[in-house]
């Protein structure tokens, strides 16, 4: 069993290279349990290969990752991915591609599916083919899946593209409640004051590693005054 004091994820020395150029050079990284990380970078400066290390789903070219002490490739059941393609099967209504999902993650179905459906305001579309879904729709019903097993830690990819004003304040008072169930969140974004009431940490990725990492500041103008202090420095 872990330590009750040990991190909930911790990541050390994480490198990944495409060709000649290092796009992760040394990354270190922990998470308690209630945290909310936001993780913002220019593009191409490997947030999505670093949240797919984190999440099992990449091998780093170095370094180590572990949740709740464990490697990462062993407790892939306890952690919840959102990545930025929802990865939906298109032909398959809400309802199935949930229910598919639920069997997979070894889920109660019967009497479950429509709890899952409600608390992501998706009742009212479960019998709809995925491919006729909006954009904020299918990412409602992404989303629906990465938490449907009740993870310990969720990593997301820019969960707020394609939700509107009211599905959006619906996303950042869920990761509150996340938060207040012990659950670890990390955030990929590019606008800070998507979620920010739910972050707790704050971090900005470029030039292979963190250029600014640190607890929230009182403001998005503040954080993003720093970020573009150093992202120009």
């Amino acid at each position: 069993m872990p330590s009750s004091d040990a991190p909930l994820l911790e990541a050390r020395g994480i490198a990944r290279r495409y060709g000649r150029a290092a796009v992760l050079a040394g990354v270190d990284l922990t998470l308690g349990a209630g945290e909310c990380l936001l993780v913002v970078g220019p593009n191409g400066t490997g947030k999505s290969t670093l949240l797919r290390i984190l999440a099992g789903l990449a091998r780093p070219d170095a370094g180590t990752v572990t949740l709740d002490g464990r490697p990462v490739a062993e407790s892939r059941g306890r952690l919840g991915y959102l990545a930025h393609d929802t990865f939906l099967y298109d032909d398959l209504t809400v309802a199935e591609n949930l229910t598919f999902a639920m069997r997979l993650q070894g889920c109660e179905v019967a009497g479950a599916l429509d709890a899952v459906l409600a608390r992501a305001e998706l009742l009212s579309h479960r019998d709809r083919l995925v491919r006729h879904l909006s954009r904020g729709l299918a990412q409602r019903t992404a989303l629906a899946r990465a938490l449907l097993h009740s993870p310990a830690l969720v990593l997301l990819d820019e969960p707020y593209t394609g939700l509107d004003a009211a599905s959006s304040t619906a996303l950042t008072a869920f990761l509150l409640e996340l938060r207040g169930a012990g659950v670890g969140v990390i955030l990929v974004g590019h606008r800070p004051e998507e979620g920010w009431d739910a972050v707790t940490r704050v971090a900005v990725l470029a030039r292979g590693g963190w250029v600014l990492e640190g607890s929230r500041p009182a403001t998005v103008p503040e954080f993003e005054a720093r970020a573009r202090e150093v992202l120009v420095g």
